[in-house]
């Protein structure tokens, strides 16, 4: 157990730092759009370009790890729905539950956290889990926050247009592009010049420090952010919306690593080309607290970000004991 807290807590140390500093003062909070961009734009993306291009092609097209990693979130997504949405708290809030509890860090900190854990290895599978992530997980839930407003006769067109608007955020963000990049040349065995490669190398060693500094740093501005609202908006409904919080928070940290653990062990008993080392790595993926990138979402499409930016803050914070519990567990 030393041995795996050596390794997590260096993560966990530097989302601290930026959160300390965040919320000191010493960071202005008008220069944490400048970090993500770094991180989101440059760093990022060559880091998992990097990890693309030295996997096998195979390993990152593997339909069993796609498959597992799938059915897990949409179950998850249905749960989340289903336990939260009452007669005050509605789709847009509900939806928006739902993918914080089944959307976890591993842009941000899930890639390098476990390639630091086991090797080059888990690379693949954590970033089919991201992929799934970012393109189908986010496009539901988008789409199901819609069914609730407005008239009934137009909630089909107001889904598909929310899944239009989701692929098109999704078409200029660009760790897509990056991960389909590095397919491209894993699969030809393509030759990139090392002229070229050395500035990727570096803007991906940045990736891991900036990212998980910058991480800190959003969450304290999401936490200053929903005190300010909470007090401007308070209300029977916002407090009975944000009543959930702990639940969700034990759907991301506790249920959703342990629905994926034992749904790839089911997978491999019936025979699925799933291997035991894919599955321990997406249960590890789903160990992850809250993806940062999910209370800036809910903004943009009217939910409580506030409820949202704590689920985040919280599972973050817990994190570091739950994920480094699960790690000696399957590890």
């Amino acid at each position: 157990m030393l041995h795996i807290l050596e390794i997590t807590f260096p993560f966990f140390a530097l989302v601290l730092c930026g959160y300390a500093v965040a919320r000191c003062g010493w960071l202005p909070l008008e220069s944490i759009p400048g970090l993500n961009l770094f991180v989101l734009y440059f760093a990022l993306p060559c880091m998992l370009f990097r990890f693309g291009a030295a996997t096998p092609i195979a390993r990152m097209l593997d339909p069993s790890i796609f498959g597992t990693y799938l059915l897990c979130a949409l179950l998850m997504v249905g749960l989340c729905v289903i336990t939260t949405r009452t007669g005050r708290v509605g789709w847009n809030d509900a939806s928006f539950g739902a993918l914080v509890a089944a959307f976890p860090n591993s842009g941000f900190m899930g890639v390098p956290l476990l390639v630091g854990l086991l090797g080059d290895r888990a690379a693949a599978p954590a970033i089919v889990a991201l992929a799934v992530d970012m393109v189908i997980t986010s496009s539901l839930c988008i789409a199901l926050s819609r069914r609730g407003s407005g008239a009934a006769t137009g909630q089909a067109h107001r889904s598909s247009r929310a899944v239009l608007n989701a692929l098109k955020g999704m078409a200029a963000n660009p760790l897509p592009w990056s991960i389909g990049l590095g397919c491209v040349v894993s699969a030809t065995s393509m030759s990139v010049p090392g002229v070229l490669m050395r500035p990727v190398a570096m803007l991906a060693d940045a990736a891991s420090p900036v990212a998980l500094f910058a991480l800190g740093a959003m969450l304290a501005r999401s936490s200053m952010q929903a005190a300010l609202t909470a007090s401007a908006t308070a209300s029977a409904t916002t407090a009975l919306r944000r009543n959930d919080v702990p639940l969700i928070v034990f759907y991301k940290l506790i249920v959703h690593p342990a629905l994926v653990l034992g749904t790839g062990r089911l997978a491999i008993a019936l025979g699925a080309p799933l291997d035991g080392f894919a599955a321990t790595v997406l249960a590890l993926v789903a160990a992850l607290p809250s993806a940062s990138n999910v209370p800036m979402l809910a903004e943009r499409f009217g939910a409580d970000a506030g409820r949202i930016a704590r689920i985040v803050l919280v599972s973050t914070a817990l994190a570091f004991l739950s994920f480094s519990a699960a790690v000696a567990l399957l590890v």
